[in-house]
């Protein structure tokens, strides 16, 4: 099940340096694995904090670590409220997690835009 919560159109990365997509060490566009989850996930304003959630949790207990993306104050807003409410979801598990804000550069439709990049990662 793959899960995207957004609702903003046509958002990239700021492009790095990196290989093409489909050579050594990085997937054709489109082929990722059926049940795999998305490597950010984009919050938007108008994102359930509980769906949101669900799937942070779903992400720490796969894998330890989740990143979620978001644009504007409401959408930032809303992933904040989803990490609260992941935390106390895996804390049902024992396990805890802390959240590491930063900036990122975004292109949306040819216009640079700020995003907030919040990874959620396990504690030690």
């Amino acid at each position: 099940m793959e899960i995207l919560f957004s609702n903003i159109g046509g958002v990239e990365p700021k492009k790095e340096a990196r290989p093409e997509s489909g050579e050594a060490g990085y997937p054709a566009e489109g082929s990722r694995p059926a049940g795999s989850r998305p490597s950010v996930l984009k919050v938007s304003a108008r994102s359930r904090p509980s769906a949101v959630a669900g799937a942070i949790a779903g992400v720490i207990r796969e894998t330890g670590r989740a990143e979620l993306q978001s644009i504007g104050a409401g959408a930032t807003n809303q992933a904040v409220k989803a990490i609260a409410i992941a935390r106390s979801y895996l804390q049902e598990d024992g396990i805890d997690i802390v959240c590491i804000p930063s900036f990122a550069e975004v292109t949306i439709e040819q216009e640079e835009r700020t995003a907030m990049r919040l990874v959620v990662e396990r504690r030690n």
